[in-house]
């Protein structure tokens, strides 16, 4: 219990006075006062005020962490290095100047661990929630060759590459489910509100009402009766999904395998594999890393079971001396021109490279088949509105048809 306590750190803000007797403040993570009081001294740094930093009354701790924050960190972390900045100051330029506060805590975490005596590696792995293992052994990898910045900028590349990758995903996912939604927000409006006032007349009427009449005349009268089973049940299912989606990687395997046969959704999810995974291994092909430790990081990244299990048994049959592009081959995962554009690379020793230029193909690819999915889901999202709410139109006014031909 008292080692428990004893880890936990808070963040302070100090003030004092260097060798020259100029003033300096920054700010330091530590378990106490004193302890902080000790590491400024170190510094050659005389402590004048050392206070805990307020926290803001109103806010939960700052914005959420995002990747495009990691991916800016590494940018400008580059920067500094490539300048001749000295990492700990580097920690302080970058952590200071960033805007959410949430960051700048991160930041300064893994600056108090690197000046307590461990390399950027090993600070950046405390952090696991940030910073992957691809991003970590890359670091190290870095460290090892004496090559950290640029390494940084390759992490930084990958990472903007990879974030608008996703991007473009969720712009083919989030378009027709938005339309979708609102098409049943309007239909419900209608069956709840608009046709019970069509049904008050045509009882007026009477006489027996068209089929097609009767139907949504009977379903606006079990939406007005049970519309919070409905709305509850279809809020218990989105839920559902996405707790056994978090929770469960068997659930999650199943779904990447159904994405996969889907039509053309499941050209594109395919495509988005492929590209994730050439621009991982590029960058660990880069960086110096052995391939079949590459393979770990690769096989986590791809985004879908089905091409992640294909690399695991290509990481195997690599480590049993096999020539890489025969491994791909034996998967049936990738296209003919990504197998020998992998085999050109391996026999040119220039596999990064090549691999490079088949990301950025796949990248292209997965932007023109966004663009063509969302040329083609507007029409068919239109053609399914007007159905619908044109459908609903016509039931209500079938009666009154009627009744003009009766006269």
């Amino acid at each position: 219990m008292a080692q428990a306590a004893s880890s936990k750190k808070t963040v302070f803000d100090w003030e004092g006075k260097d060798a020259k007797g100029n003033r300096v403040k920054g700010q330091m993570e530590g378990p106490n006062v004193d302890w902080v009081k000790a590491q400024i001294r170190r510094k050659g740094t005389t402590p004048v005020k050392v206070r805990k930093q307020a926290k803001p009354l109103f806010s939960g701790g700052g914005r959420k962490i995002k990747t495009e924050d990691i991916a800016i960190f590494a940018r400008q972390l580059a920067t500094m290095l490539s300048a001749g900045v000295p990492l700990v100051q580097s920690f302080d330029i970058v952590g200071n100047g960033h805007e959410n506060p949430s960051m700048r805590d991160l930041i300064l975490r893994i600056k108090t661990d690197i000046e307590g005596g461990s390399n950027l590696s090993q600070a950046l792995a405390q952090h696991p929630d940030y910073f992957d293992d691809l991003f970590v052994n890359l670091v190290a990898a870095g460290e090892q060759s004496g090559t950290l910045e640029t390494l940084l900028e390759k992490i930084a590349t990958y990472k903007e590459k990879t974030e608008a990758l996703k991007a473009k995903i969720k712009k083919a996912m989030y378009y027709p489910a938005a339309v979708l939604v609102v098409a049943f927000v309007v239909t419900t409006i209608l069956l709840i509100y608009v046709i019970p006032m069509f049904s008050s007349l045509f009882e007026g009427m009477g006489g027996q009402l068209p089929a097609f009449t009767q139907f949504v005349v009977n379903l606006s009268e079990f939406f007005q009766q049970y519309w919070y089973l409905i709305f509850g049940g279809i809020a218990g299912v989105v839920i559902a999904y996405f707790q056994a989606h978090k929770k469960s990687q068997k659930f999650r395997d199943r779904v990447d395998v159904i994405v996969l046969k889907l039509p053309v959704v499941g050209e594109l999810a395919k495509k988005a594999a492929i590209a994730r995974f050439a621009r991982t291994l590029s960058t660990m092909s880069a960086a110096g890393v052995p391939l079949v430790e590459a393979m770990e990081a690769v096989a986590e990244t791809v985004g879908n079971a089905v091409f992640r299990r294909g690399v695991y048994q290509m990481r195997d049959d690599a480590s049993s001396g096999q020539q890489l592009q025969a491994a791909m081959a034996q998967t049936k995962l990738f296209p003919n021109m990504v197998v020998q554009m992998t085999a050109i690379g391996e026999e040119s020793g220039s596999l990064d490279g090549m691999l490079a230029k088949v990301a950025d193909f796949y990248e292209e690819e997965v932007d023109n088949a966004v663009d063509s999915l969302t040329s083609l889901m507007e029409p068919l999202i239109m053609s399914f509105l007007g159905i619908v709410i044109g459908g609903l139109v016509i039931a209500m006014y079938l009666p009154i048809f009627q009744m003009g031909q009766a006269f």
